[in-house]
C-alpha cells in the first residue's frame, strides 16, 4: 500500500474546487492513456460539493463521460430516489448534468430491487467481478480514483470502527447492519476492494474531523480506525481543509492554498 500524501486547502469551498480540478485532470489523463477509466464516488457534504464543482466548470468536457465507469464505495439501503441515498445526491450534483452511459453507472441496489441487503451485496460484487480485466488485482476493477469521505469516528465508506465489516478479507462487498450512523442497513466495499484502487483520495473538511485525521495518519490499526486502512496501490491522498488538518504535524502536510 502507498504512503499517504497530505494536501491542505484553505477552506471547504476551496477544497471542493481543488479536488474537482484534480479529478478532471486525473480522469482525462487516464482515458487518454487507456481509453476508459473507473471512478468510485462517495457521499457526504464535501463529496457532493466536489461533484457539483466538476459539473460547474467547462473543464468537465475534458472527460469522455461515455467511457467512464462509475461505482459507489457505499450506499444506504434505501429505495431508488430516496434523498438519503448517495446515488441521489450524485445524480443531482453531476450525473444528470453530463452525458454518462447509463450502462456504465453501477448503482448499488436498494430494497425496492426485491433483494435483501445480503443479496444486493452479492449482486454488486458480481457486477464488479464482471467488469474486471486480466490485469486487474482480484475481484474488482483497478479503480483509477476511489473517493472517500471520513466521519469523525474515522469511518470510511460504511466501514465503522469495530464492526464486522472491517474484518472482512474475502468478499469485495458486504451488507452492513446496525450502523451507528442512520440508516442502520447499508452496503459497502470492503478493505480488499478499496485497496485494489490505483489511487485512494480521502477528502475531509471541518474541525470535527481533525482528531479523526490525526488518528488515520498515525500508527493506528484499521479495525479501530478504518481510515488508517484505506490506501491505494499507487497513491493515497488526504485532501483536507485547514480545520480538518489542525491536529497533524506541519511536517506531514503541503499547503496548497494560502
Amino acid at each position: 500500500m502507498s504512503v499517504p500524501t497530505v494536501i491542505v486547502h484553505r477552506d471547504a469551498e476551496v477544497l471542493a474546487q481543488a479536488v474537482a480540478a484534480r479529478l478532471i485532470t486525473r480522469l482525462a489523463d487516464t482515458q487518454a492513456a487507456r481509453g476508459s477509466a473507473h471512478l468510485v464516488l462517495t457521499g457526504g457534504s464535501v463529496g457532493i460539493a466536489t461533484l457539483a464543482a466538476v459539473a460547474g466548470t467547462a473543464a468537465r468536457d475534458a472527460i469522455d463521460w461515455r467511457t467512464l465507469d462509475i461505482w459507489w464505495g457505499d450506499e444506504r439501503f434505501l429505495p431508488d430516489g430516496d434523498p438519503e441515498r448517495n446515488e441521489t445526491g450524485a445524480r443531482a450534483a453531476l450525473l444528470d448534468r453530463v452525458d454518462v452511459d447509463p450502462d456504465r453507472v453501477h448503482v448499488m441496489p436498494g430494497p425496492d430491487s426485491g433483494m435483501t441487503a445480503e443479496e444486493a451485496a452479492e449482486a454488486y460484487a458480481a457486477e464488479l467481478t464482471k467488469a474486471t480485466r486480466p490485469e486487474d488485482h482480484g475481484q474488482v476493477p483497478s479503480f483509477d480514483v476511489l473517493l472517500l469521505g471520513m466521519g469523525p469516528d474515522t469511518h470510511v465508506a460504511s466501514l465503522f470502527p469495530g464492526q464486522p465489516a472491517v474484518y472482512e478479507e474475502e468478499r469485495s462487498v458486504v451488507a452492513v447492519h446496525g450502523s451507528p450512523k442512520p440508516p442502520p442497513t447499508r452496503l459497502s466495499l470492503t478493505f480488499p476492494a478499496i485497496r485494489a484502487a490505483r489511487e485512494v483520495w480521502i477528502v475531509a473538511a471541518g474541525e470535527e474531523k481533525a482528531q479523526a485525521v490525526h488518528m488515520a495518519l498515525s500508527e493506528a490499526g484499521p479495525f479501530q480506525v478504518p481510515a488508517a486502512g484505506a490506501r491505494g496501490r499507487q497513491r493515497t491522498l488526504f485532501l483536507l481543509d485547514r480545520a480538518a488538518a489542525a491536529k497533524i504535524p506541519p511536517s506531514l502536510s503541503r499547503i496548497a492554498s494560502p
